[in-house]
């Protein structure tokens, strides 16, 4: 162990054992060199590694002071939706939403998007370059339906961390994670049945019922453990259920992520009732803890779990490489892939397949993981200055996203109409249930543009929402 990195443990502990407590000050770069013997630069380089891991923050002309983490005792409420199954609604709203570009002017904070300007994904972006250089007809034929052999294999090796033992014939790539959910739903289902979701679930999950012919069965949903097991059991008493739909890793909108335990009883619960459970793990691999999160996948015996999953929300949406874990199902998730869009272009592919191989898709999760915890706190800080007292907001382990919770006098669909006009821009609560429940709530996201801009949106928000609540 070398010396920078023997002091930054030895500061580590103290931090950890409560010797240095938040927002202490710590010792100065110069007393500790001396204290150790140790040069200005070791200090120095011991420091910036407790930086990496939001330990320690650096102020300006005043030194090292350990970092002060948000308190969040305010969590949104367990949701309570209908006991019935329910046609989808809302399109037209999602459909306005996605309209919005997330490069016009001001803070546009209601796309769920990754951070796409970070120094690490620039080897994926020269081997692409290299790729459609060297070798351009390999973007020209078709490929296998499946997916290409190479990323298929890293997609296994990805696996691992999150319990999975997969071979690359177990895994069919798609054109996203939205695609893959769409492929699963209609490998599972029949029109008319009904899926068992979260409330509030995504809204692409959403349009892909509806897209579908299905119904949506909401069930309660806790904002820190995720869905409600006991509720879900009397569902499946009560209702023909045909599969259940979750995202229990880093979850979108309520960001939780279901302890290992629960998973397991809700693998167990699905068995028992013999049904299909259909899991988005999306965001699973930026979760801020190390080792990631187990998938319900990782508990599967007899192939009921359809894993879905893609690059869109770690790397960058305009991949468009997403993929499946199927199970038993994966003669007809592979059929409905063919007559859907038969293959996903191979370039991309491949470029991935060698981010991966290379190390330096790990590379870029390590410092992204860092850098959402680090703006995650921050935006609840911002939250918690500006916005009401009585709000409350979800306290996300992974991912980029916040749910929000106003005072029910608030309407969130009137409120977005009145922040576009000042450049802010959030997903309205409605859009994450089957009937436009939630209309208190609205989503936001962290991680696209810069610190300050955030701020501004939401503070331009929270005064907006002001003069909003006076004409109520």
């Amino acid at each position: 162990m070398s010396l920078y990195q023997d002091l930054s443990k030895r500061l580590r502990e103290h931090i950890e054992l409560g010797f240095y407590k938040p927002g202490d000050k710590l010792p100065s770069v110069r007393q500790l060199s001396q204290e150790h013997g140790v040069s200005i630069s070791t200090v120095q380089e011991a420091y910036r590694q407790l930086e990496q891991d939001i330990l320690v923050e650096a102020r300006p002309k005043s030194g090292y002071f350990v970092v002060q983490k948000p308190r969040v005792d305010n969590l949104p409420r367990v949701s309570r939706p209908p006991q019935r199954p329910l046609d989808v609604s809302q399109w037209e709203e999602v459909f306005n939403m996605l309209m919005i570009r997330g490069d016009e002017k001001g803070a546009q904070l209601q796309h769920a998007m990754p951070d796409m300007t970070v120094s690490t994904l620039k080897p994926l972006l020269k081997t692409l370059a290299d790729l459609s250089k060297k070798s351009p007809e390999l973007g020209l034929g078709y490929g296998d339906i499946r997916g290409s052999q190479e990323l298929r294999t890293q997609l296994c090796r990805l696996a691992g961390a999150s319990g999975c033992q997969l071979h690359p014939d177990d895994i069919v790539v798609t054109s996203g994670c939205q695609e893959a959910l769409s492929v699963c739903l209609r490998a599972v289902t029949e029109p008319g049945d009904i899926i068992a979701i979260e409330s509030p679930s995504f809204y692409g999950s959403m349009q892909a019922i509806k897209a579908a012919n299905l119904k949506a069965m909401e069930i309660p949903t806790h904002p820190e453990t995720g869905i409600s097991l006991e509720a879900l059991e009397l569902a499946l008493d009560q209702w023909p259920i045909k599969a259940i739909l979750v995202t229990p890793t880093c979850n979108n909108p309520l960001g939780y992520t279901m302890p290992d335990d629960k998973k397991e009883r809700l693998y167990r619960l699905a068995q028992s009732y013999d049904i299909a459970i259909i899991e988005d793990d999306i965001y699973g691999d930026i979760a801020y803890h190390f080792p990631r999160p187990r998938t319900i996948k990782s508990f599967d015996e007899d192939g009921r779990v359809l894993l879905c999953s893609s690059f869109s929300k770690t790397i960058a949406p305009g991949m468009r490489v997403g993929w499946i874990a199927p199970g038993r199902y994966r003669d007809k998730v592979t059929h409905i892939k063919y007559v859907s869009s038969s293959m996903c272009p191979t370039l991309p592919q491949l470029a991935i397949a060698q981010f991966i191989r290379l190390g330096e898709y790990d590379k870029h999760i390590r410092t992204m993981r860092q850098r959402y915890e680090k703006q995650r706190d921050h935006m609840l800080t911002v939250i918690k200055r500006y916005f009401p007292n009585d709000t409350r907001v979800s306290f996300p382990n992974g991912g980029f996203i916040l749910w929000v919770e106003l005072n029910k006098s608030v309407d969130s669909i009137k409120l977005v109409e009145q922040c576009r006009l000042e450049g802010v821009g959030f997903a309205p609560g409605p859009l994450f249930s089957a009937t436009g429940k939630y209309r208190h709530c609205f989503r936001v996201n962290f991680s696209g543009q810069n610190m300050e801009q955030r701020e501004w949106g939401i503070k331009t928000l929270a005064h907006i929402l002001l003069r909003f609540s006076k004409t109520l």
